[in-house]
């Protein structure tokens, strides 16, 4: 299994404090932020974008990890990589991902490939060659503070052992109603990157909820 690592999701932190919210998880040992981008058509919400994204950048050294809930991603592509994105997932429902993924990876950045809950895990199969990461969504994708979809774990274990089966390098994440609760059920299933947001940054203080989850993780024995 590969090295468990947390994507504290900012959708959940409080954005009067987001600089210093950000500090206090880094300083408690979150390697990945994690940011939603929501365009309002493809879901529901709206949310952050590329000024944000380059707001972060500016105070922060851990891997930005940009999750684009958008249509057309391939419009908006160099922009987040002119933000400081380091890993960029696309939705898999969203577009045709080769061309996109192609851009990512012309850009020099590691490139991630999404499905709902809903999306079969094999749609991912013809493109994982050129992924970095796989990131399985554990709620319908658009909102924070819903519950994890059991079945998703699923599909989370299914390609995990095609990751294994072919000796890919690719990332394993898993988004959506994780808590500390549960997220012993996401690393078992095979993620290992695991996204919290009301988790960390819903709780008075961020900082101890990532150490709370790097203890679980430290428990597995692979950090």
């Amino acid at each position: 299994m590969k090295r468990i690592r947390l994507a504290p999701s900012i959708l959940a932190a409080d954005f009067t404090r987001l600089g210093a919210q950000i500090n206090e998880v880094e300083r408690a040992g979150a390697e990945y932020l994690h940011i939603d981008v929501m365009d309002g058509h493809f879901v529901s919400n709206i949310s952050v974008g590329p000024p944000v994204i380059s707001a972060v950048r500016h105070v922060t050294d851990l891997t930005i990890d940009a999750h684009l809930m958008i249509e057309n991603p391939l419009r908006f592509i160099n922009d987040y990589i002119r933000a400081g994105a380091d890993i960029i997932s696309i939705h898999v429902e969203a577009c045709d991902p080769g061309p996109v993924i192609k851009a990512i990876k012309a850009g020099g950045k590691k490139a991630g490939l999404t499905i709902k809950p809903g999306t079969p895990p094999e749609t991912v199969y013809p493109f994982i060659e050129e992924l970095e990461l796989v990131l399985v969504m554990s709620v319908e994708p658009g909102a924070g503070g819903q519950r994890m979809i059991p079945g998703c774990l699923n599909k989370a274990e299914i390609l995990a052992n095609y990751i294994e089966k072919y000796g890919l390098e690719t990332e394993l994440e898993m988004d959506g109603g994780i808590y500390l609760t549960n997220v012993r059920k996401a690393i078992e299933s095979g993620a290992n990157i695991i996204v919290a947001g009301s988790a960390i940054f819903g709780t008075p203080e961020p900082g101890a909820a990532v150490s709370a989850f790097m203890d679980i993780f430290k428990s597995y024995g692979i950090n």
